[in-house]
């Protein structure tokens, strides 16, 4: 837990819980954001909050998730003892994900607590549109109740009303965010263009689409590709070698943030080819770092990626118009630069995690302000 300083009494403090799928050093989009407000919180300690985050699902077997739910709510019971929080967040993704979050947000509106919907998830719309007319309605439920919905970009603001109409004065954009990254000098003239992709190795994150597209450029000497991410690594890994591409094609696995880091800064390229997204974290990173983009539109990605101006898309599932996108960033030093520095800018005013933390401590502080306050005599 993160405490306020010792100069504040707990009783005052505003009390938050985050529920994340994976928890700490978690491989998905939103426990990186969710570490990074963690990080934030560490080094910007607040007076008026506390913070503690708990995983639901785990980096372990599905199982262990059991355990994991109960624990939270356990913790959700200590509110009327004044030792519990005074406001939920929570991370919704899809399928199995949803279900053990309406368990949780049914708990702590039988206990009082409000809490907030974050929807994360890029299967999200497919969930529900498949779920049952049972658990349609809880899902509906979920968001009926929240004191506050948020989702990633426009596009998800109008499915959840779609679903949910009722909700429109009490759900917000807020796309996900990263942190700036040092201005690199990227030469215009090299050897060779780096194209970099990072993310899950699938079908759903267009690997097996990317790779057709780099077999098309054969003939293009000037570039080699690193495909980062766990999944279907060695399956891509022997599809390098049928094309004779595996010199030029390098897939190192899942690789760490620093080793990302690392990657982002000596790219020129980020490609995210994909069939589903929310809003990939990939890609703002890839702006952070004045990478130029090429991805497709899908999700919130058309609310970040302006074509020809902050990247380039793409339709899912066309490896030719990917390689001709490609090949235009490798043939054009000056398009490169031009679309990186743009995504650069737009990060720094839109995507930028300082701001992300902010607009969030004012969210939990809004949706606190709606509780009871808490009376002298109870204990904290």
């Amino acid at each position: 837990m993160l405490n306020s300083s010792p100069q504040t009494s707990r009783c005052k403090s505003l009390r938050i819980l985050v529920v994340t799928p994976f928890g700490l050093g978690g491989r998905g989009g939103i426990d990186r954001i969710m570490d990074e407000v963690r990080a934030q919180l560490a080094t910007k300690p607040l007076g008026d909050i506390e913070v503690s985050f708990v995983a639901s699902r785990g980096q372990g077997p599905l199982l262990l998730s059991i355990p994991l739910v109960l624990g939270v709510s356990l913790r959700l019971f200590g509110t009327p003892l004044g030792l519990g929080p005074d406001v939920v967040h929570i991370n919704v993704a899809q399928y199995g994900s949803t279900l053990r979050k309406i368990f949780i947000a049914r708990i702590a509106r039988f206990l009082g607590i409000p809490y907030l919907v974050h929807v994360h998830g890029s299967r999200f719309r497919q969930s529900w549109d498949e779920a049952s007319p049972f658990i349609s309605e809880r899902m509906r439920n979920l968001f009926l109740r929240a004191a506050r919905t948020l989702v990633l970009g426009r596009v998800w603001r109008e499915f959840v009303l779609s679903k949910v109409p009722e909700i429109e004065d009490r759900i917000e954009i807020l796309p996900n965010a990263s942190a700036s990254a040092p201005v690199v000098a990227r030469p215009l003239q090299r050897d060779h263009v780096v194209v970099l992709f990072l993310g899950l190795v699938s079908e759903r994150k267009g690997a097996p689409i990317l790779l057709e597209a780099l077999a098309q450029l054969r003939d293009e000497p000037a570039w080699r590709a690193i495909i980062a991410g766990n999944g279907e690594v060695e399956a891509a890994r022997a599809k390098t070698r049928e094309m004779g591409l595996e010199k030029r094609i390098e897939l190192p696995g899942w690789v760490g943030p620093e080793e990302a880091r690392r990657l982002l800064a000596e790219a020129d390229i980020l490609v995210l080819p994909s069939r589903d997204e929310n809003l990939p974290m990939s890609v703002i990173e890839g702006m952070a770092n004045g990478l130029a983009v090429v991805t497709t539109p899908v999700g919130a990605i058309e609310d970040i990626i302006i074509p020809e101006a902050t990247g380039l898309l793409v339709p899912p599932g066309d490896s030719r118009a990917l390689a001709g996108a490609l090949q235009r960033l490798i043939l054009s030093p000056d398009l490169r630069a031009r679309l990186g520095n743009s995504a650069r800018a737009f990060h720094a005013q839109h995507l930028e995690i300082s701001a992300y933390y902010r607009r969030l401590l004012e969210i939990w502080r809004e949706v606190g302000s709606a509780r009871k306050v808490r009376s002298p005599g109870s204990k904290g």
